[in-house]
């Protein structure tokens, strides 16, 4: 499979379109955009930042480095890369935007997913610096970007694929970016994920209520996949690297943390909703 990065890129000032020149980015307006030593580049203007170093820290980027580069999530992964190449099965060439990508897991596995099928240019935009980092310094080939789901830096109509895993969904943004029939791939938290270290973080589990999901203006809903299995964490690092990369860390006590911090092995259940929705025609 042939990896590329994805180059429709657009000023996040202006939205006019992006050209490569050497190692900057320009738009007509003359607004630039230099690329980092490490491949990626910075979209995020400071008038769309609600903090000073927005997203993940570099601790719960490393930690998440460490987690997902063990292949706990492996069947999670499996099953993205199963869905998108799915939907770009007959094409020659395909595009592939993760929405929230973290230090690159996702894109990564996609890309290793098969030696066969169509070229993919891929692209994965994330709040967090250190998280657009650390995925630039772990494979050059997709686009890196550090940008807001809110404002995708992204030319409209010339994705194939967005995908949005555990993370904050813009739907008029990614419905925007979008080509015509194009999949808007989801992960979300089922009932029990986590569920035995959520056990021991909160003194009560509130029930979710799994009323059906609601339309999505500008898509139509496909079929979804459940991703479900046991994971045993075998050690005391695996356990604080997994806390470290969800909410509970911030949600929980001192008294709780402590106390998760005190296991040596644990085992959780997985569960995951994958949502697939199609990109309606325009209007």
């Amino acid at each position: 499979m042939n990896v590329t990065a994805f180059e429709a890129l657009a000023c996040p000032l202006d939205g006019t379109p992006l050209r490569r020149e050497g190692s900057t980015w320009r738009c007509p307006a003359g607004h630039s955009y230099d690329i980092a030593r490490q491949g990626h580049v910075h979209l995020l203007p400071v008038q769309q930042k609600r903090s000073r170093d927005p997203g993940d820290s570099r601790e719960m980027v490393a930690a998440r480095r460490r987690f997902l580069n063990s292949g706990a999530y492996g069947p999670i992964a499996a099953a993205v890369s199963r869905a998108v190449l799915a939907q770009v099965l007959a094409a020659t060439a395909a595009s592939c935007l993760d929405a929230g990508c973290g230090e690159g897991y996702y894109l990564r596995q996609l890309a290793a997913a098969g030696s066969e099928g169509p070229s993919l240019a891929l692209i994965g935009i994330d709040i967090s610096r250190w998280a657009v980092a650390a995925a630039a310094g772990q494979d050059r080939r997709p686009g890196w970007v550090v940008a807001s789901n809110a404002n995708l830096p992204v030319q409209s109509g010339t994705l194939d694929c967005v995908l949005c895993l555990f993370g904050f969904p813009v739907h008029a943004e990614f419905a925007r970016v979008l080509k015509p029939g194009g999949l808007l791939l989801q992960a979300d938290a089922g009932e029990d994920h986590l569920r035995e270290l959520r056990e021991i973080i909160y003194p009560i589990l509130k029930p979710r209520h799994s009323a059906p999901a609601p339309a999505v203006a500008g898509f139509v809903a496909l079929p979804g996949e459940r991703v479900r299995y046991a994971l045993d964490l075998r050690n005391g690092e695996s356990i604080a690297d997994l806390l470290a990369m969800t909410p509970h860390l911030y949600r929980a006590s001192a008294t709780h943390r402590a106390q998760v911090a005190r296991l040596t092995a644990l085992s959780v259940t997985v569960d995951v909703s994958l949502t697939q929705l199609r990109r309606g025609a325009p209007g």
